[in-house]
């Protein structure tokens, strides 16, 4: 009888071992997935500090553009209307999708201002552009950043076993920060 309740006791106890190290397997997973997905919002906060700058300038970039090209009303409006969105996004899918509609905006409304020489040379338009260029170019680089992190934290959602883990606890893929527009994939063409 004393052999049978040692296996036993020796059996619960591997057991119980066996539980304790998948518990503290469980919790290392957990926190790793939780420190990726931290990383990944602290990368688009990175990102929607400049989109707030953007979209700080875009009112007076418009302001400007309006007094030279009266007609262009409905460029104008479009840029409005686009930043109007990029603001009042909810999630960061949304807000992804809002600043690619922003950006084609924006684009059209430096190709009005190309045809308005006056306005080319305004030393307040050519500030705004300067300064929104600025902007621009650091957008894109946390935009690198940014998929970069949500990339590195997607992976690790989906290799087995930490998805098991990623599963239970309802850790779900970051979006990416893509062109949504065919065209923006398109080299330009020089021609001299």
């Amino acid at each position: 009888m004393n052999g049978i309740a040692i296996v036993l006791v020796g059996a619960c106890g591997g057991l119980l071992l066996l539980g304790v190290i998948l518990a503290l397997w469980a919790i290392g997973v957990y926190n790793s997935l939780a420190a990726g997905r931290v990383g990944v919002q602290g990368a688009w906060s990175n990102i929607d500090v400049q989109l707030k700058r953007r979209h700080d300038l875009i009112p007076n970039l418009v302001e400007t553009v309006k007094g030279y090209a009266k007609h262009e009303r409905e460029t104008l409006e479009a840029v409005i209307a686009a930043r109007a969105r990029a603001v009042s996004a909810g999630p960061i899918d949304e807000k992804i999708a809002a600043e690619g509609g922003l950006t084609r905006a924006l684009g059209r409304l430096m190709a009005v201002a190309e045809a308005y020489p006056d306005l080319k040379a305004n030393t307040n338009f050519l500030q705004l552009q300067g300064e929104l260029t600025s902007t621009e170019n650091v957008i894109s680089g946390s935009r690198s950043g940014y998929n970069a992190t949500a990339g590195g934290y997607n992976q690790r959602l989906v290799v087995f076993p930490a998805n098991i883990v990623a599963g239970m606890f309802g850790f779900k893929a970051m979006p990416f920060f893509e062109l949504d527009d065919a065209s923006e994939r398109v080299a330009p063409q020089v021609k001299f």
